[in-house]
């Protein structure tokens, strides 16, 4: 006899948030230059450093 399992409701949707956050960011960028996207990137990535 098989049991069914039950989908446990998620807390976090990690797609849906990571493609939200995309599109987001998409938006923001659409028609800047290469050098304003550099800016937006030095300015909103923590990891990204000026070389």
């Amino acid at each position: 006899m098989k049991t069914k399992t039950k989908k446990k409701e998620k807390d976090f949707d990690t797609v849906s948030t990571f493609r939200r956050i995309k599109e987001q960011i998409s938006l923001e960028l659409e028609g800047k230059t290469f050098e304003e996207i550099k800016e937006f990137l030095k300015l909103n990535s923590l990891k990204l450093k000026e070389k």
